[in-house]
Parts: C-alpha cells; structure tokens; sequence
C-alpha cells in the first residue's frame, strides 16, 4: 500500500528522516509515535505532496484516493451538514455535473449522472454526515447552524468528521482525539476500526491507540521503525530492544575501552606499533551503539497548601446552569482532602456545568453557574482550575518565568527555573515570550502556574489535550502523588484509571454516585446509542439512583422469550469465536517466540567478536538465521492480522 524507499527530510535545516525504508500493507491500522518535533506531521505532508523529500521515494498504489483531517477550518455560513458532504468530492463533482447537464437540457448526460449518483448512494449522503455529526457529539439541531456559529473545538469535530466522510483508501488522522469528550472518542474508535482502508494516526492517547492501532511506527534517531500490534505491545517490544541496545553498547565500551588501552601501552613501541594502528582503525569502522535515552524530559509534582480545611467544598441542594437555563438539578456533594472523582456523562450533559458550579463565584474570574443552593467552602480552600479556555487568559507576551514571578514576587530566580525546569522549560526558553509557543507547550505553562500556587482542590477539565505521551505520563504521576482532592473531566482513559478512585455520572440533568468502571460505562453508551431513539435514557448500570432520578432513569426491559434467544445466540457465535480466538493466541506466541530468537540473535550480532576473521563462518549462520526467522515472522503476522480481524468482527456482532 505505502512502500518508502532510501527516504531522508528535513525541516528548517533540521534532518528529521535519514535513509529510512518503510512499508505499510492494506488494510493496517498505525499509530504514529514519537518525541515533539521528531516529523510525525512532516510525514504526513510529504504523503500529501506539501513537501519533497532530500532524497529516496514514497510510492502509493495508483488512483490511491487520500483523506486527510485539517487542523484548522475558516469560519463559512455554509450549515455544518453542507460542510462535511464537502468532505465526498465525488458527490460534489456528480452534483456540479448534474446541475450543469440540466441546464444544457442534456438528457442522455442527465441519465447517466444520476446512475452515477445511484452508484455512489448519493441518496444517502445527508444521513450519513448527519451521523457522523451525531457519532462526534453534536446534537440534532447542529446540522443546520453554520460552521461559523461554532467554537474552535467543535469545528476541529468538523474537519475530522469531513475527512470520515470523503471515501478514501488511505486515511491521515493527526491527533484526532484532541477536542473529544470521551464518549466521542469511544465511537471514533468503532469507526476507526470498521474503516476498510489504511489507516496512519498521529495521537498521545494510549487507550486510543491500544483499541485501534494493529502496528506502531516509532520515529526514532532520524529513524522509523516498524513494531507489531498496538501501543502496549510496542512498549513492551521496545524495553526489549531499549535493553538488548543498552547490553550491546555496555559490550562494546568495554571492547573499545580494552582497544585503547592497548593503543595506549604500545603505539609508542616499535614492534608493536602496526598492531597499535590496526587497533585505531578497527575503533574508527566499528559502529557505535548509541546509549539507551529514555528518561522523560518532564518530572513536577503539585505541592500541597500549607493548610488544609476538612471538608473542603460542599453544595447542598443546588441547581446550576446558565441565565435562566437550569442544567442540573438537586446537586449534592461533598469533596474531602483526598477524594479523587471522574466525571463521566454524555456530551452536554453537563460535566463543565458542573466544574463552574465548584469553581464558584469570583474563582479565577469566572461567574458561578450555581443559580441556587449553597456552597460552602473551607476556611483554607485553595483551587487549581485547568480547562482549554485558560490558556486564553495566558499573557501570551510574558515568558513562562515572568507567570511565576508575578505570583512570588520575592521567590529566588534560581527557585523558579528549577520548577520549570520540570516542565522542561529551560535556558532561553523559561524566558522566552510564549506567543510562539504551541499548544502543547502553553498547556504546560498553565499546568506550572497552577501547581506553583500549592492548590488543595485541582478540578482539570481535559487537561491532556495538545500534551503528548510523555507529558501525559508525568501528569499521572504528578496526580498520583497529590495529596489534596481532585475532579477530573477526561477522554484520557489512562489518566483517569489510574488517578481516579471514584466517579460520578452526569446525566439526565443529576448527579449520582456511579458504581462501575469505564468498561461498564461505554457498555452503556453503546447500548444508549441504539435505544436513544426509541427509549427513555437510562442510567448505566452502577449508577446509584433515589427518588425521582431512579424513576427517570428505570430501564427498558425484554421480554424472558427474547432474553434466552438472544443468549442462545450469542452463546453460538461465541462457540464459532473459539478456534479463532485460539489460533490468534498460538500465532501471538509464535511471534514472540520468533521475536526472542531475533533478540538473540541480534545480540550475537552486536558483539565485535563476530566479525573478526576467525568468525566469518558464525556470522553467515547468524545472518541466515536472521534472514529464516525474519521471514517467518512476516508470514505469521500476515496470519495473525487475518485472524484478528475476523475476531474483532465476530467480537463486535457479539458485543452489538
């Protein structure tokens, strides 16, 4: 499908790619990973022909049709449905067509234009970009507003539910979870994995990448390298390697440390000074093994204020909501030091409703939604609020030294740069404007502000948008840590499994305690989405309802005769699931298994030793080796993604 060849590019005088060799087969689904800055989008201009390479080739099949998602999008009174349509030209250039033959008055093209539509199921197209609006958290209503009338975030949700629209073999997504809630991104993935073509992702969602990715390509040293299976499978294969490379470099310091020494003892000898010199160049022709880097660049924490309230927010019977609109209702709640909650819900059901009604008056500058109630708050109540709109309040001409110093007026300059320094903010940078900055790189200025200004009550809408993996990681930790009590809005599933102790479920215009976990909660997303039309909402199951929330939220249920045939069914396919799911296991161990021998042998040819002219014999047989069980592997991956797709579809007519 995709095949480059002896493939070097740079950027601004910067060599990202330097002869590398890359082939992506049909039908593969990878995630695209690696440091800021490493190429990952250059490689998706070059793909699309917005830039050339130094040198080497990229080949497509021809007639390969490309979709792509664009970051931005201008604001047009065109109406949201007319602008994702845009997204299928060949629908749009059978329209033009069609309008153009009427108004000739020619009939016989008129004919053959409308089986061409016909073919192209032109009489589907408005429903199909309505659903993907839908798919993508818009409500009914949003297809007709135009794109103007939207924010930044949703109409990123329009470019990408524009390229989902174009018919494509080869599908270019550059972080498409950013701006998704987290029911968004749930149905992304189901689509993502439906989707026949090729699929190459840039995303920092590990979760995301996990449930779609069959393969990850790694840039790496101006390198990509080509991993098996999704993101936790690279990271496994890739401490492998990282040790594997480490031993390797380790051997060979201690071979060139044992060459110089000897250089060292005899180059002034006579006699002994040719071998001295053969010494010297066999160090100049041997390949260096560069030493494992994986440490991460960031490494913070949140101090905690110096005085805690027990409890430290309360709402009692509150409503909250906007002007005169109430979104929710009855709120009751108490957040103690510790308490770590995730807010889960459907889009605008009113998670941020809620965060601004714990945020309160005056907090941060922004109004309070709380329209009645009372909340009460801890004599020593201390906020941190992120959300994507305070990186608008960021004074984008000030560095992010400057942002600290305004709040510690009398802190020591050195104290500053060493807390930025774990945001990785350092030298010229920390004092740098950030106007320039990116995205990702504001978003880690207003995370320092918060944590420089010791909060005990973080409430983090989103806050892992536009950061990448290894930020991602660091703030994780940095929650973990954290002492005070924590709210936490994410589509980041990693983040929330492993920061949050419970959740809360908004819904329904309630808040309720919930019970269950994140795979309970998109079991009951899925479920919503079918019975949306046709049923009352229902709670998910763990969700601790009283009064009138357990009434509205009561559940439809089946009848015992559609019950049991819906179980003999899927007891069925389960028992048809079975061999494949099996013989998907035994090729997963035949493949590591493969994999370790390749790690061996590797390792073997890592050592100098080897290619000495006493061992010309052992590094053909290690080379042959490599070359069998190279190929074997490629045979069994092949095998291994034919069944795996068949597992994933039995598994879904199982699971819808």
């Amino acid at each position: 499908m995709l095949t480059i060849t002896d493939l070097s590019l740079q950027r601004g005088g910067v060599w990202l790619l330097d002869s590398v060799a890359l082939t992506v087969q049909y039908g593969q689904r990878v995630a695209i990973v690696g440091a800021n800055g490493a190429g990952k989008s250059s490689l998706f201009q070059l793909l699309l022909g917005q830039l050339a390479p130094e040198q080497g080739s990229v080949s497509l099949p021809g007639g390969c049709r490309i979709a792509h998602m664009a970051q931005e999008v201008k604001a047009t009174g065109r109406s949201a449905r007319d602008f994702v349509l845009d997204g299928d030209i060949d629908l749009r250039r059978l329209e033009r067509e069609l309008e153009q033959a009427e108004a000739k008055g020619d009939d016989n093209a008129v004919a053959h234009i409308h089986g061409e539509l016909d073919m192209h199921e032109a009489w589907s197209a408005a429903r199909r970009a309505e659903s993907l609006l839908r798919g993508l958290g818009f409500q009914d209503g949003d297809a007709d507003r135009p794109v103007s009338a939207f924010s930044g975030g949703w109409r990123i949700r329009l470019n990408l539910a524009q390229a989902l629209m174009r018919p494509s073999d080869l599908l270019l997504l550059d972080e498409p979870t950013n701006h998704l809630d987290l029911d968004a991104c749930l149905w992304l993935e189901n689509w993502l994995r439906r989707y026949e073509g090729t699929l190459l992702f840039i995303s920092h969602d590990r979760d995301f990448m996990d449930r779609v990715a069959t393969h990850v390509v790694h840039f790496d040293q101006r390198k990509l390298e080509l991993y098996t299976g999704n993101y936790s499978a690279f990271e496994v294969q890739r401490s492998e390697r990282l040790a594997q490379q480490q031993a390797g470099f380790e051997r060979q310091q201690a071979r060139i440390a044992e060459i110089q020494r000897f250089i060292d003892r005899f180059k002034a000898k006579a006699t002994k000074a040719r071998q001295a010199q053969s010494r010297v160049k066999s160090l100049e022709r041997m390949e260096k093994i560069a030493p494992a880097h994986i440490d991460s660049p960031f490494s913070f924490e949140f101090p905690m204020a110096d005085k805690v309230s027990n409890p430290l927010l309360s709402i009692r019977h509150g409503q909250a909501g906007h002007g005169d609109t109430t979104v929710l209702s009855n709120i009751n709640l108490t957040l103690l030091p510790g308490s770590r909650i995730g807010l889960l819900g459907p889009n605008g059901a009113g998670k941020s409703t809620l965060m601004d009604a714990l945020l309160g008056q005056g907090e941060q500058g922004v109004a309070s939604t709380l329209l009645s109630g009372e909340r009460t708050c801890g004599e020593h109540l201390a906020i941190g609020y992120f959300a994507q709109h305070q990186l608008e309040s960021l004074d984008l001409d000030a560095s992010p030294f400057l942002h600290l110093q305004r709040l510690s007026p009398r802190a020591s300059e050195q104290s500053i740069r060493n807390f930025l320094g774990g945001f990785d903010f350092h030298g010229d940078e920390a004092l740098s404007p950030i106007r320039s900055f990116s995205g990702g790189e504001k978003a880690r200025v207003a995370l320092a502000v918060i944590a420089w200004q010791k909060p005990n009550l973080l409430l983090l809408d989103e806050p892992t948008n536009h950061l990448d993996l290894e930020m991602r990681q660091a703030l994780t930790m940095a929650l973990q840590n954290f002492e005070g009590a924590i709210v936490v809005v994410s589509h980041d599933r990693h983040l929330l499994r492993n920061t949050v102790d419970e959740f809360w479920l908004v819904n329904d215009g309630c808040v309720v305690e919930y019970q269950g976990d994140l795979e309970d909660y998109e079991a009951w997303l899925a479920d919503r989405r079918k019975d949306d039309a046709e049923a009352p909402k229902r709670q998910p199951a763990g969700a601790a309802l009283t009064g009138d929330a357990a009434e509205a939220g009561a559940a439809v249920g089946e009848s015992a005769e559609d019950r049991k045939a819906r179980k003999r069914a899927e007891a069925a396919l389960r028992q048809k699931l079975s061999p494949f799911r099996k013989r998907q296991a035994a090729l997963e161990k035949q493949m590591e298994s493969l994999n370790e021998v390749l790690s061996a042998l590797e390792a073997e040819l890592s050592d100098p030793a080897v290619y000495s002219d006493e061992s010309k014999t052992r590094l053909k047989e290690l080379l042959a080796k490599q070359a069998e069980a190279k190929g074997k592997l490629e045979d069994i991956e092949t095998e291994w993604l034919d069944v795996s797709e068949t597992v994933e579809a039995m598994e879904e007519e199982l699971a819808g």
